[in-house]
């Protein structure tokens, strides 16, 4: 004799006088038995905490409606796919951050090595260049994921991974050449290397640098530059893009003050995107939103009007990393851009930090309220959302 087809009922059909199943373990719900005679609206409100999408109806089919069989597949169906998209997204800002910090690794590889195996040095960066372009054109509408290698202060090699990502998306946005795009790739990896010959004492001092500290840190595009022109591997462009990484197109950059066009299209690309980046590490930014902010406010002129849409344009109202408060009342961290960008993908907590789960705003009648600063969170939110966790970014390639 055939076994009759399981009913997967959903939550919001439980009434009382059904007998159901509960797809879950034992050990992970409260109940004596996995099977429920409902007799109670207590069980019903209890079984639906459980956070389970369904129960499978064993007895009392004949309470509901006629329809209920294909009104049941329905909406089955609808929260199977929403919980299979939450499923999917988890696995995508796991698989970026695993990305990330394997770039990370991959970067700190390529830079031990430019001294003592320059070729090694030079085909590692370029290995890890293509890794990183197969990353981002695996889809069509690649998207930003907050990332972190776990560091209060961003390395050389962080910071040229997470510069790269965001200098990548400009340039494809731009629609330019691969070959553009892997020069790109290649002078964010290396943009900061010239720091490597900067006194420790300089290059971390927290406060601000006196004059000497500060000429000496700007040579650094110099040091770069000759650290990898010696060798002879590199092209011009990519040569370039470390020594004037640091130029504006109203010449107040340096080390050679150049003007608009003298500076590549390629190399003011990477100067916003590092622009962009360095805020996020600055004591009194922190913030990707604020950064954003701080671009529009204090480098206007320096760098193309364009330039800095498209970078607002990918990056969103509410940056990846971005602290909010929810019109639930309810506080966040954004974790990805998505299309609807009044309505991002957030790690969200109730305001003492518990409750913490990821959540799709796009899904939900709620909006962002407000952006918050670290200070405003309590204790428990800071921790629940990881509040002070350094800022960087990697591509993810779930639609929203």
């Amino acid at each position: 004799m055939a076994k009759a087809e399981q009913i997967h009922l959903p939550l919001s059909k439980l009434q009382i006088g059904l007998t159901v199943k509960l797809p879950l373990s034992w050990k992970n719900h409260p109940f004596l038995f996995n099977r429920v005679e409902i007799k109670q609206e207590a069980q019903i409100e209890l079984i639906k905490s459980l956070g389970v999408p369904y129960v499978i109806l064993l007895s009392g089919q004949e309470l509901l409606p006629e329809e209920v069989e294909e009104v049941v597949e329905q909406e089955v169906k609808q929260v199977v796919k929403e919980v299979d998209l939450k499923a999917l997204v988890r696995k995508s800002i796991r698989l970026s951050q695993q990305r990330f910090v394997q770039c990370v690794s991959e970067s700190r590889t390529a830079f031990s090595k430019v001294g003592s195996d320059p070729e090694g040095a030079y085909r590692s960066s370029v290995t890890l260049v293509e890794e990183m372009l197969d990353h981002m054109l695996e889809i069509d509408t690649p998207f930003l994921a907050l990332v972190s290698a776990g560091e209060s202060d961003a390395s050389v090699t962080q910071h040229g991974i997470s510069v790269a990502v965001v200098a990548l998306m400009i340039a494809k946005a731009m629609d330019m050449s691969k070959s553009d795009m892997r020069d790109i790739a290649l002078g964010c990896l290396y943009h900061d290397i010239g720091k490597l010959r900067v006194p420790d004492i300089i290059r971390r001092k927290k406060g601000p640098l006196n004059e000497h500290e500060t000429n000496f840190l700007k040579k650094h595009p110099n040091f770069g530059y000759d650290m990898l022109n010696k060798s002879g591997l590199y092209n011009q462009t990519v040569l370039n893009i470390v020594l004037h990484h640091h130029e504006f197109i109203d010449g107040t950059g340096y080390p050679d003050g150049l003007k608009g066009n003298k500076i590549p299209m390629v190399t003011q690309v990477v100067s916003l995107a590092n622009d962009y980046d360095r805020q996020l590490w600055t004591e009194n930014i922190r913030s990707p939103q604020v950064a954003l902010g701080y671009l529009f406010k204090n480098r206007a002129g320096k760098h193309s009007k364009a330039l800095i849409a498209l970078l607002v344009k990918i990056l969103g109202i509410y940056p990846p990393g971005t602290l909010v408060e929810l019109s639930d009342q309810s506080v966040g961290k954004v974790m990805m851009t998505t299309k609807e960008v009044k309505q991002p993908q957030v790690w969200a907590c109730k305001p003492d930090g518990s409750e913490a789960s990821l959540r799709f705003l796009t899904k939900e009648k709620v909006l962002v309220e407000k952006v918050l600063k670290l200070e405003e969170l309590s204790d428990g939110a800071m921790k629940a959302l990881q509040a002070d966790m350094g800022i960087s970014f990697y591509f993810s390639g779930v639609p929203s």
